[in-house]
């Protein structure tokens, strides 16, 4: 029975995998027979991070070690599907029950591949039985499920992941969990006031649209948690064309909608205490007669007017009109997820997502919880003085501006579409990997999510 990437119960005859530290492995050695002693020594072996030994046997193969580094980190073990041969294997030394679960996380990690549109090549290894078998692994299983979403999302090509198909995988989540689905489309964006989002996605045969999902909202003393999430299926960067090598990967800026979406499942997949709105404004930037234009002055659902400055500036277009609609629901925080600025990764890299929130203590939380599961974030400032960047002649703000600051002004320009006193973070994610890497193959990535979910359970259901 296939359980979940890499997780198949199988009743074949499973190898020994001891799993050491670089501290554990001396002590594990002086336990073992001198033929195995010899042999590791002979391979000057040392557990050390990311390197694994098959341990000989007079059959042929009698088990491996695999070397990680911090045990409580899922990527330490993420090699391990796919250097390890086919087959069976059990765990033969003991862990902690948390290094358990992240070696659960890890294993399933590192068994990920997309092959949607080829078959599949080597199948990793089976994971110990283990690794189903604990009691607390259904809150992992979760949280893996989540992270293959965003990977899946995020890996579809465009002509499979338009706003009609994110639209689809909503509703999907919406009816697998007792949600409520509403999508606003096309002219009916301009009749229900959300004109920025219509001017982005105009262009495109493919219909703009918000959607929205509500749950748990008849529980109206819990908290009201608002997810929403940058869904720009393709960004070709509009009439300020993007260069051939900027828009190649242009699939992946609905990355912050993967995100929001795959977060708002796991939430409801475990029943957090809590109520839920998800909105994700779902458009195509594309260039065509009805293109909006440099220099244009569009209006938001908040009233306020902005200059079009540059038509790559898209996704903060988008996220304004559903940043002034998630404060109008009065929640009592707002979490945005966005494949907004090529700033922050020139900043950060691709694998540290930035940070801008106007409430330490939810910084804190969100950085504090990346922390403990091992899915970090660095925090970048809300450097108001640099709202003199979008400053227009004409329109109340132009959408950017000076090329300093990128991330900054970008995040500034959110925050002015966010209620005053309101609670809110977003985070802007790469959520791409650019080169293979064990357990983070090349394409989609989720970034900052494990954390996202631990830090609302530890505020709401902790």
């Amino acid at each position: 029975m296939t359980l979940s990437n890499g997780f198949t119960e199988s009743p074949g005859k499973a190898l020994p995998l001891y799993v050491l530290d670089a501290a554990g492995f001396s002590a594990w050695r002086e336990h073992q027979p001198a033929q195995i002693r010899a042999w590791l020594d002979a391979q000057k072996y040392s557990a050390a991070p990311a390197v694994w030994l098959p341990l000989p046997g007079a059959d042929g193969l009698a088990g491996a070690v695999v070397g990680i580094g911090d045990a409580l980190d899922p990527y330490a073990y993420a090699y391990a599907p796919f250097a390890l041969p086919e087959g069976d294997w059990k765990l033969a030394t003991e862990l902690s029950p948390e290094a358990l679960l992240a070696l659960q996380l890890g294993w399933g990690l590192g068994s990920y591949r997309f092959d949607r549109y080829r078959r599949a090549g080597k199948a990793p290894a089976r994971a110990p039985a283990q690794l189903y078998l604990e009691k607390a692994d259904a809150e992992m299983r979760d949280l893996l499920a989540a992270c293959v979403r965003v990977r899946d999302l995020v890996n579809t090509p465009t002509q499979d992941m338009g706003p009609a198909q994110l639209a689809q995988t909503a509703r999907e989540i919406a009816e697998k969990h007792g949600a409520e689905i509403e999508v606003i489309e096309g002219e009916a964006l301009l009749e229900q006031n959300f004109p920025a989002i219509h001017a982005v996605g105009r262009a495109s045969h493919r219909a703009p649209r918000l959607i929205a999902l509500r749950w748990n909202h008849a529980a109206d003393k819990r908290p009201h948690i608002a997810l929403v999430g940058k869904g720009v299926c393709f960004d070709t960067g509009g009439l300020d064309l993007k260069p051939a090598g900027g828009m190649r990967n242009m699939k992946k800026d609905m990355g912050g909608a993967a995100h929001a979406l795959a977060l708002a499942e796991l939430m409801m997949a475990r029943k957090l205490p809590v109520r839920l709105t998800l909105l994700v404004p779902a458009v195509e930037n594309a260039v065509g007669p009805d293109a909006y234009r440099p220099g244009e002055i569009i209006a938001t659902r908040k009233g306020l007017s902005v200059e079009i400055d540059n038509t790559d500036a898209e996704g903060r277009i988008v996220l304004c009109d559903a940043l002034t609609y998630a404060g109008e629901q009065s929640p009592d925080l707002i979490l945005d997820f966005a494949t907004l600025t090529g700033a922050a990764r020139v900043a950060l890299g691709p694998d540290l997502p930035a940070l801008f929130a106007n409430d330490d203590t939810l910084a804190d939380a969100w950085l504090g919880a990346g922390a403990d599961v091992r899915d970090p974030l660095w925090r970048m400032p809300l450097w108001r003085p640099y709202l003199c960047y979008l400053h227009s002649q004409i329109a109340d703000m132009a959408n950017a501006g000076s090329r300093m600051a990128g991330a900054v002004t970008a995040a500034l320009y959110l925050e002015q579409f966010v209620p005053k006193g309101l609670p809110w973070a977003h985070l802007d994610v790469y959520a791409w990997n650019d080169i293979n890497r064990p357990g983070r193959p090349a394409g989609g990535e989720a970034l900052g999510l494990r954390a996202a979910y631990s830090m609302l359970k530890a505020r709401y259901a902790g």
